[in-house]
């Protein structure tokens, strides 16, 4: 019953959400349509997992192997969510940097042209300096899809605020210096909140060491908890259900903060 438990929760977890279908889609699409190969999709983590559960399955039992097989594959889905957070994080500083590079070049009376040039160059990320110059060279042709929101609507104000110059003749490095410091403003906040943070993401990473910290006292004092654990029908069914509870008790924790950064 507990090998049961164990396949139904790895095919839940590498099972693909909407999300992902969707963002594979959209990768697939701008492969297509600048005549590429779509990139292949990531095995790694479902490789390392896999990998791990053999060689710890070898080592000690299946049931050990399999979990250490769950817990390798959470834990590389949630260090890509954070790196995906990161990304998003970087590229917004970028536009930032491009931003504050057209307000200048357009204070100082340069044309819209160069200082669309400019505003590019101080774009760290290619990617985001295309979908910035997009904005300001085709502002009717709107954000394409995939992009962050946060990004999105910065681009989207850009788009706006370039049309409303090209029909009044209002300043648009005006428009720019104000998103540029909703931005900045937006980042900062962030990091506040990053920082306020870290107390309970070490309060959660603590909490979940307790276990393993009890394993190793219970062992020191001859009780051998983990023999129990892995040989007894009683002691394989509590640690399928103890393993599961730290997962969620982690998740849950770390959505908790996520919530609070956003």
């Amino acid at each position: 019953m507990s090998g049961a438990l164990l396949v139904t929760a790895v095919a839940v977890l590498v099972w693909p959400d909407r999300e992902l279908r969707r963002r594979a889609r959209i990768a697939v699409a701008r492969a297509e349509d600048l005549g590429r190969r779509p990139p292949a999709p990531a095995t790694g983590p479902l490789a390392v997992a896999v990998a791990s559960a053999l060689v710890v399955g070898l080592v000690s039992t299946l049931l050990v192997g399999c979990l250490v097989g769950v817990l390798v594959l959470v834990g590389a889905r949630l260090r890509a969510a954070r790196a995906a957070v990161r990304r998003a994080e970087a590229r917004v500083r970028s536009v930032t940097e491009g931003l504050g590079a057209l307000g200048a070049e357009l204070r100082s009376g340069r044309p819209i042209d160069a200082a669309t040039q400019a505003a590019v160059a101080a774009c760290a990320d290619d990617e985001c300096g295309a979908a910035l110059a997009r904005a300001l060279r085709a502002p009717a042709a709107g954000v394409p899809g995939g992009v962050d929101p946060v990004l999105g609507a910065a681009l989207d104000r850009i788009s706006a605020g370039t049309l409303l110059s090209a029909r009044t003749g209002a300043s648009l490095a005006a428009v720019s210096a104000a998103v540029e410091d909703d931005l900045r403003a937006a980042d900062r906040l962030r990091q506040e909140l990053r920082t306020a943070t870290a107390g309970p993401r070490a309060s959660a990473m603590l909490l979940a060491g307790l276990p393993a910290l009890g394993l190793a006292m219970g062992s020191g004092v001859g009780a051998d908890p983990w023999r129990v654990l892995t040989t007894t029908g009683v002691g394989q069914v509590l640690l399928v259900v103890g393993v599961a509870l730290e997962l969620l008790g982690l998740l849950w924790s770390d959505r908790l903060v996520s919530r609070a950064v956003r």
